[in-house]
């Protein structure tokens, strides 16, 4: 009888690598960012990748990070990947879901996670800890009782050839 292989890749690296894949779609010249949400039973309901909106040309609204007026910046027009992820749903109720990204949610995106129902968050980068808009976010989500955990590297390659 043959067993099993012992190899496979953990829920957590699968659905993080699914995370920084979708961020990979991002046209951000600084951040790229990829968020999965995930059922209870480990479906993927939705991803998302920070972005201008729908219709908006890339090419004709800024990728910079400062300017003359704040509408000379990226920051009025660019949706976070937590938000277009929550927007791409189309299922219904996100309530009890998972939602893996790939850099921890500022407050507004923290909002609409409470309100979408995610209970769970599991985020890679924390490189913004220390602002404002992170220790909002984190104490909403305490808070509201929405568990986060960052995500341990594991060091395994995922290799793709596309």
């Amino acid at each position: 009888m043959t067993l099993k292989r012992q190899d496979y890749i953990t829920w957590d690296e699968y659905f993080m690598a699914v995370a920084k894949l979708a961020a990979m779609r991002s046209k951000d010249p600084n951040t790229q960012v990829g968020s999965c949400i995930v059922s209870r039973d480990h479906k993927i309901l939705s991803m998302g990748y920070n972005g201008f909106p729908r219709g908006c040309d890339d090419d004709e609204f800024p990728w910079d990070r400062e300017g003359e007026t704040p509408l000379m910046t990226k920051y009025p027009y660019v949706t976070h990947s937590e938000l277009n992820a929550i927007l791409n749903y189309r299922g219904g109720s996100l309530e009890g879901s998972t939602l893996y990204v790939s850099l921890f949610p500022c407050n507004e995106c923290a909002k609409a996670i409470i309100q979408a129902g995610i209970t769970t968050l599991v985020y890679g980068s924390d490189k913004y800890a220390d602002t404002e808009s992170t220790i909002a976010s984190k104490r909403m989500l305490n808070a509201a009782g929405v568990r986060y955990y960052q995500y341990q590297e594991t060091g395994r390659q995922i290799t793709l050839s596309v």
